[in-house]
């Protein structure tokens, strides 16, 4: 197998992300198409993502990334280790001033936990096949695990907030940039694994806020009548929960 095609290999195999459509009929047809339409075209049909983990893939497959890696300046900080979660700090900072989100704090958390998860298992995974060494002579190169949770925090930040704040939302893609940028020049990770980690990160998101798993599960649910709240109140510093009956 010729190298793009294992790499190709790689990504795909490991991410069913293609929903499969059998039939349906009423009510469930349209559930599907409201659920596809709210998530996946808001998420720019995974074009990002796709375009991202592609540009990775042909670098790595065509040995270019030693000359692309003399472009960048070289630094030597452990910042990076810390800013991939910002965007989790964000999310939670936005939550105590704001009760404009797409999900209350249990199932931001869910989706968060789930999503870093999934990236972190299918970076390893491919990781551990391709066992590509680094431009500082260490392993497990391709594609780069902290530019894959970086930017799964940036998508979970952006499914939840960018129906509210937009500037928060891409706020958290500035910090994982910098992560992906800093990788690079501090020799860590070549371009290719960057840029593959990045789409991965975003795909695997994507993907979960697409079937918003264990939906079901939440405590703070108590039925179609009422609905219970955790919130933050900034002024006093409390936890507070309000709890919201609807009347027909």
């Amino acid at each position: 197998m010729c190298k793009i095609c294992r790499y190709i290999y790689l990504i795909f195999f490991t991410f069913p992300f293609i929903p499969v459509q059998g039939q349906t009929t009423g009510s469930d047809s349209l559930r599907l198409k409201s659920r596809y339409d709210s998530s996946l075209v808001r998420g720019r049909n995974q074009i990002v993502p796709a375009m991202l983990i592609s540009g990775g893939i042909i670098i790595e497959s065509f040995n270019v990334k030693e000359k692309i890696q003399g472009w960048f300046p070289r630094t030597h900080t452990t910042i990076d280790d810390y800013l991939r979660d910002v965007p989790v700090g964000e999310l939670y900072t936005y939550d105590i001033f704001s009760r404009k989100h797409r999900n209350n704090i249990f199932n931001q958390t869910k989706y968060l936990i789930i999503s870093r998860l999934a990236t972190g298992y299918i970076t390893q995974l491919i990781k551990e096949m391709t066992n590509n060494t680094r431009p500082n002579g260490g392993s497990l190169s391709f594609p780069s695990g902290h530019t894959s949770i970086a930017f799964a925090n940036a998508t979970v930040l952006y499914n939840e907030t960018i129906d509210y704040n937009p500037f928060v939302a891409y706020s958290g893609y500035m910090f994982a940039t910098a992560t992906g940028i800093l990788r690079i020049t501090n020799n860590r990770h070549w371009v290719s694994d960057v840029l593959t980690g990045a789409g991965i990160g975003m795909l695997v998101t994507n993907l979960v806020y697409y079937i918003e798993p264990f939906k079901k599960i939440d405590p703070f649910r108590l039925g179609k009548k009422a609905r219970m709240t955790p919130e933050l109140d900034p002024s006093s510093g409390r936890f507070n929960i309000s709890v919201d009956f609807a009347l027909n």
